[in-house]
């Protein structure tokens, strides 16, 4: 296990630098806030999303701050090679390899944290017993449940997302002055085809997002589930993206695919637990909430690209607009008399999405007589900046 160890660590050999990493910054602002917090920091979101970058710059900095480097430890805990090691057995070789006692500080960065048995049990026994700090990712929101609450009062989680239109710009190098905002419009047609994920933002490819989403496909959804056609799972997910933006019936997506209600739920669960989408509920009376078809929106607009191309552009504003406010408000969208406003937030601000594009009639008489305390329809890109200052 020693070896495998040092290869996790080159900083306890050598100097170690982060090389061809754009660094995030309003999650390392984040990050650095919680470095003086005891509780376990847990980073979720979707794969690929940059996790493991951001728990490697953390530890680059943190070295250049003066902590010795072999107090710091990294792993990714999928490594087939530690598969018959649980994580305490890891940690204690760790601490054995530098001698390192249990009331001396140390740092720990566990990655796929997951696909350890009883992780969370194991977890609190090093955050009671051990001198840590302990940070953990993982890509799925329903391995990372914590049934038995173990982690409760311990444990602070940090959701990873997409880069957005801004940070997008910034990875290319592209600044865009307020005299050149008609700009913005072009590159986020850009942004549409390539999306939020920092490798592909890099170096754009197809077969990159492909690949990743039938990763999540075949490791978390039909391997974690046991779910022995793979190809129906994959059916599924190009309906929903071919359904992003609109009301879901999760009966008539498991009519199309021979698969009953109860399966075609399931499997619907299982995709938004892997952040692939997203669902918003309906406003209204609790039981509207709960019985109502929800949205579904794609977690990068790259992603659904894929499946609809240059279709419907108003849609893919739409689910940006979407991606934007849900960290920020509690959503719902607003459906009366037939007619849908996309977006009411919880303290009533109604919001409705336009591509260079005006409301129909219908939807501008429920937008102006519906009682909400500030309205916003957002109609170009260039107004983004403005919606989030209102919200």
């Amino acid at each position: 296990m020693k070896d495998v160890l040092y290869q996790y660590n080159p900083w306890w050999e050598e100097a170690f630098k982060n090389e061809n990493v754009k660094p995030r910054e309003k999650y390392l602002v984040e990050l650095r806030k919680y470095l003086e917090l005891k509780q376990i920091v847990i980073l979720t979101g979707l794969r690929r999303v940059g996790k493991t970058t951001l728990m490697k710059l953390i530890i680059e900095e943190q070295i250049a701050a003066g902590v010795e480097p072999c107090r710091i430890f990294y792993v990714s805990l999928d490594d087939y090679l530690l598969h018959r090691n649980n994580i305490i057995e890891i940690i204690n070789e760790f601490r054995k390899v530098h001698k390192i006692k249990i009331e001396e500080k140390v740092y720990l960065f566990l990655d796929e944290v997951t696909y350890k048995n009883d992780f969370h049990v194991q977890l609190k026994n090093i955050y009671d017993s051990q001198n840590a700090k302990i940070f953990v990712a993982s890509s799925s929101a329903s391995m990372l449940r914590d049934k038995k609450a173990s982690l409760t009062g311990r444990a602070i989680t940090l959701e990873i997302k997409p880069l957005d239109l801004e940070e997008y710009l910034y990875f290319n190098g592209i600044t865009i002055r307020k005299r050149d905002r008609q700009l913005y419009k072009s590159y986020f047609l850009e942004y549409c085809k390539v999306g939020g994920l920092p490798e592909n933002v890099l170096n754009p490819n197809r077969e990159y997002l492909m690949n990743l989403v039938d990763d999540i496909i075949q490791k978390d959804i039909t391997a974690f589930h046991a779910i022995k056609n793979h190809q129906i799972v994959r059916d599924y997910f190009t309906l929903l993206m071919e359904r992003s933006g609109k009301q879901l019936s999760i009966n008539k997506i498991g009519k199309i695919l021979g698969i009953s209600p109860d399966t075609s739920k399931r499997y619907l669960t299982f995709f938004e637990s892997t952040y692939l989408i997203h669902l918003l509920p309906r406003w209204g009376k609790t039981n509207q909430k709960l019985l109502s078809a929800k949205k579904i929106y794609a977690s990068d607009l790259g992603i659904k690209y894929m499946f609809m191309g240059e279709r419907d552009l108003g849609s893919y504003f739409e689910n940006y607009i979407y991606l934007l406010l849900r960290s920020r408000k509690n959503l719902y969208y607003l459906y009366e008399n037939t007619t849908e406003i996309d977006f009411l937030t919880e303290d009533k601000i109604l919001i409705e999405s336009k591509f260079y594009a005006e409301l129909n009639k219908k939807q501008e008489k429920l937008f102006n007589e519906y009682p909400a305390r500030k309205k916003l329809v957002i109609d170009s890109v260039e107004m983004l900046d403005s919606l989030l200052k209102e919200i």
